[in-house]
């Protein structure tokens, strides 16, 4: 299949024009008129899966490896060293981002995963209502998202609605109307101003809230007359017990 073709599947189900103005979704690296070999989806790409993957190959990402301004290209350092071995292997890039976290990631993660029953639905953040004990909900939120260890800020012993942003959220703040919000990379000074407003937030990882992205998306390849497999991309972080 031609580049172009599969761009244009991509934007029919989650148009890139929905992406935030400061995001960079869409083509990062590649040839419209070009022919691909196969698509393999991943939420990040890194060196070993440009290694391993043939020629000609597309990667369907979430997060772009072109983030903001790109001034020069020093091949020994990120992102230019991976824009290169793509280049040499005529490789392909395509991000999903922020377009894809409002038609498709924030609600499969908020039913499918954590089982939420969405009440409401605004541009990035799910919503239920409902009754949870404190308790109760951070151990499901832990054993759902596989999480070795929860952040909380705040304490409600009873909570009646719940709110969540995939990925980054924590910005969103002053959009939640709900008694506890979820969401990763959970900053120090959007704590303080939580706790101020005593709204309870749970940091439930930026990895470990989007690593969902590959296999829903695989789903919406499978009409292509084209192999589309899934890399596993790695956490970044890992946890010491010492």
């Amino acid at each position: 299949m031609l580049l172009q073709e599969i761009y244009n599947h991509l934007d029919n189900i989650s148009p890139f024009e929905l992406q935030e103005k400061w995001d960079n979704s869409g083509l990062i690296v590649g040839d419209m008129s070009r022919e691909v070999s196969q698509i393999v989806v991943s939420l990040d790409i890194d060196e070993e899966m440009i290694e391993k993957a043939e020629e000609r190959t597309l990667f369907v990402v979430h997060h772009p490896l072109i983030f903001g301004k790109l001034a020069q290209l020093d091949l020994a350092k990120y992102p230019a060293n991976l824009i290169e071995k793509l280049i040499l292997k005529k490789q392909s890039l395509i991000a999903m981002h922020t377009n894809f976290d409002q038609t498709h990631l924030n609600r499969y993660v908020f039913e499918k995963v954590l089982g939420f029953t969405l009440k409401e639905e605004v541009p990035f953040i799910c919503q239920a209502e409902g009754e949870w004990n404190y308790h109760d909900l951070l151990m499901h939120i832990k054993e759902k998202l596989d999480l070795p260890t929860l952040k909380v800020i705040g304490k409600k012993e009873t909570i009646r609605s719940i709110a969540m942003t995939t990925g980054a959220g924590a910005s969103l703040i002053d959009e939640v109307n709900a008694d506890c919000f979820l969401t990763g990379d959970i900053k120090y000074h959007d704590a303080m101003k939580a706790l101020s407003e005593k709204l309870m937030m749970v940091e439930i990882g930026h990895y470990e809230s989007e690593r969902f992205f590959a296999e829903i998306l695989l789903e919406e390849l499978k009409v292509l007359p084209i192999l589309a497999i899934i890399a596993n991309s790695k956490n970044p972080f890992h946890f010491e017990t010492l």
